[in-house]
């Protein structure tokens, strides 16, 4: 292990050992901001954990985030509207035309951002080499029915998330990428290791880690355990479920580790990131970063945390609650406290911010459990921060 730790932090520390030690972990970094200050800077195993003579992990190395990708690509609509760019309670169709097809004149550029657009499926499922046409995919949702009348409920839309927020954007913006605007007007001025859509200079140097699938070791004797009357696992393995639909819209799934896969923007599952940026990222959305301006305003912030969609899920099959891109506190995925705010990302990473403690949190992992919104590495971290900060449960 190798890293720092604010006094009063020591408990973190030792939960991200145990990680290593009992829960499976074999390379990983965790980084945790409060009030602008990094508290807890930590990392350690191996840049694969498939290749015992891999390069040791270190506080720079970046990792394939998965679905906390979500929360970057969510900053971008809501950095827009705060310049007056975007109205999000416009149709989506007033910035995309095309879009109105098939029943959507009604969708609303938040139903986009709070899984309630009904379109979390492609009907024609894309290969990955498909999936890295421009435009293709966009097309694709604009041509198609919703699944279900858009505002009326809410379901997770794994890929297609990034590909309506990736059109809405380019049109909105005059024609930059999602991923282009995020570096132009986010990682760049932070000075963050974040990127959709991995720079090839970047891909050159070595920083990014492999990841590779692992089954995760048996739950610990006494750990509380909750099942749901039907998993995700269990609605994923039936063909025809929405949830098999929705998150096989790319069939097969792509290599993580393939350059070319890195390097294209998929706002919805590739974003790459190292903890400190990560953490720093959210950090950034509370207050002032290094100097920096902070990234929302007060307005934005409530913005983004207030609870769009609550229920059950038609995708996830659990309840889940959404804000305007972002996952809340709840059930589905624990955070820090009632008004945290952030995403999780499916094999374990984790990004979030909590505006009444000024706490931010980023971990990555390489190693790849078969977790969608709640990994019991980062659920063991939480839980040994919300004590450090005096929060109960």
């Amino acid at each position: 292990m190798h890293g720092t730790v604010a006094e009063g932090y020591e408990p973190v520390r030792d939960a991200f050992i145990r990680n290593f030690e009992r829960r499976g972990e074999h390379g990983a970094a965790l980084t945790v901001h409060r009030d602008g200050r990094k508290v807890v800077d930590l990392w350690g195993g191996s840049t694969d954990p498939a290749d015992p003579n891999a390069a040791p992990w270190t506080g720079d190395t970046a990792v394939v985030v998965h679905s906390a990708t979500k929360g970057l690509a969510a900053a971008v609509p809501h950095l827009l509207h705060q310049r007056g760019q975007l109205d999000l309670d416009a149709p989506v169709a007033s910035y995309w035309p095309q879009f109105k097809a098939a029943g959507k004149e009604r969708v609303l550029v938040r139903h986009l951002l709070a899984h309630r657009a009904g379109l979390p499926t492609l009907e024609t499922p894309l290969t990955p080499e498909e999936a890295l046409e421009p435009g293709r995919a966009a097309r694709a949702l604009a041509a198609q029915a919703p699944e279900w009348q858009p505002g009326t409920a809410h379901g997770y839309h794994p890929h297609t998330f990034g590909w309506l927020l990736g059109e809405l954007v380019a049109r909105a913006s005059g024609g930059r990428s999602l991923g282009r605007w995020f570096t132009d007007e986010v990682a760049g001025p932070l000075g963050l290791d974040l990127w959709i859509g991995l720079p090839d200079e970047v891909a050159a140097g070595g920083r990014v880690a492999r990841v590779a699938r692992q089954e995760a070791p048996a739950p610990e004797p006494g750990a509380l355990r909750t099942r749901p009357k039907r998993s995700v696992t269990e609605a994923y393995a039936d063909p025809g479920s929405l949830t098999r639909r929705a998150f096989g819209a790319i069939e097969p799934k792509p290599d993580d580790n393939d350059p070319v896969y890195r390097a294209a923007e998929f706002p919805a599952s590739n974003g790459i990131a190292t903890a400190r940026s990560l953490s720093a990222f959210y950090a950034a959305l509370l207050g002032p970063l290094g100097g920096a301006r902070r990234l929302f305003t007060p307005a934005t912030l409530t913005q983004a945390r207030s609870e769009e969609s609550e229920g059950p899920d038609r995708v996830l099959v659990v309840n889940t609650r959404f804000g305007l891109g972002y996952m809340l506190h709840g059930s589905a995925s624990p955070l820090l406290g009632p008004g945290s705010f952030g995403h999780p990302g499916s094999g374990g990473s984790l990004g979030f911010a909590d505006p009444e403690t000024g706490v931010s949190f980023g971990y990555v992992t390489g190693t790849l459990h078969r977790s969608v919104t709640s990994d019991p590495r980062p659920q063991a971290l939480v839980r040994a921060l919300r004590a450090v900060v005096g929060l109960a449960g």
